[in-house]
């Protein structure tokens, strides 16, 4: 039997309806799409920073295990306006390292820091395998997934870490915690527009608390208005985003006592006459809210989304 796939034109428009379903197919649902796909086809010719590259996993995250970070079980994260630091805290918290005041991001001042990660190595998961709503009322059901004894240290930070984001934003911010790449992303576009790129710090090498130089070509980013992410403890990766209308983003290059260099993403607001007055910031540089910039290092694991510069 002979089949006959007729002529060209013929066969080209019976494939027009299939292609057009196609396009509208991928159009219409991005989020299901891998990972590595979905950035390249909303963000082409956009490098991931390494704070990206360490959490993606196209295979899904590396297991159902929580880990403990700095400040695991605190209910509130030094990046969120609503901290509060003890004394105690003063004195231990190793966030307290990354604080300043814009005046003195000048080459050549010195300052003394500790560029630490998060134990939490846990990678991004791709949203078709979120079985469980990332919500307090199914903390059960998330607890019994991830096989977390109820009453336990890390039944505890899963807890914490949800609350934290389902806590109200303060004035003037908006705030999304992203329990995938894709909806990282789709928050930072959605709020920056879809000319964007992400950066995050890189430290040569782990080092203990240092006295650190700053370099020539500090570099302010772009725009007065920029997407922080912070990752959160959880099995599987979740970054704490949130934007405000009043930041400046830079680049900083750094020299370690010991030789080690950086590049360091630091974040200042101008306006923290919201912030609670107790923050960390407040304390370590005698401060009071809404008075001067405040900035600070971002740790290596976190990350932030600023506008691309348009090129002349």
């Amino acid at each position: 039997m002979v089949f006959s796939c007729g002529s060209r034109a013929s066969m080209e428009s019976r494939l027009l309806p299939v292609l057009a379903f196609l396009c509208l197919a991928l159009t219409t649902s991005h989020a299901a799409l891998p990972s590595q796909v979905y950035w390249n086809s909303i963000l082409p010719n956009t490098p991931k920073p390494k704070a990206i590259r360490d959490v993606f996993w196209p295979g899904g995250h590396k297991g159902k295990h929580v880990y403990f970070g700095v400040g695991a079980t605190a209910v509130s994260s030094p990046f969120s306006y609503d901290y509060a630091a003890t004394e105690d805290q003063l004195h231990v918290d190793p966030a307290v390292a990354l604080f300043f005041l814009e005046k003195d991001m000048l080459p050549g001042k010195k300052m003394n820091l500790h560029f630490i990660k998060n134990t939490n190595d846990a990678t991004f998961s791709p949203q078709s395998e979120h079985q469980i709503i990332f919500s307090s009322k199914n903390l059960p059901d998330i607890l019994n997934h991830f096989s977390v004894k109820p009453g336990s240290l890390e039944a505890q930070i899963i807890k914490n870490t949800i609350k934290r984001c389902e806590a109200p934003a303060i004035k003037g911010e908006e705030k999304y915690c992203a329990t995938s790449l894709e909806s990282m992303i789709d928050f930072s576009i959605s709020k920056l527009g879809t000319k964007v790129q992400a950066i995050s710090t890189e430290v040569e090498k782990e080092t203990q608390k240092q006295e650190y130089t700053i370099g020539v070509g500090v570099k302010k980013m772009a725009g007065d208005e920029s997407v922080a992410c912070h990752k959160e403890n959880y099995p599987y990766a979740v970054f704490y985003c949130h934007v405000t209308q009043t930041t400046r983003a830079y680049m900083v290059p750094l020299v370690g006592a010991d030789g080690t260099t950086a590049k360091a993403v630091a974040v200042c607001h101008i306006d923290t006459s919201e912030w609670n007055p107790m923050h960390l910031a407040f304390q370590v540089l005698k401060v009071k809210p809404g008075t001067v910039p405040i900035c600070h290092f971002l740790p290596e694991d976190h990350i932030i989304w600023v506008p691309k510069e348009i090129s002349a």
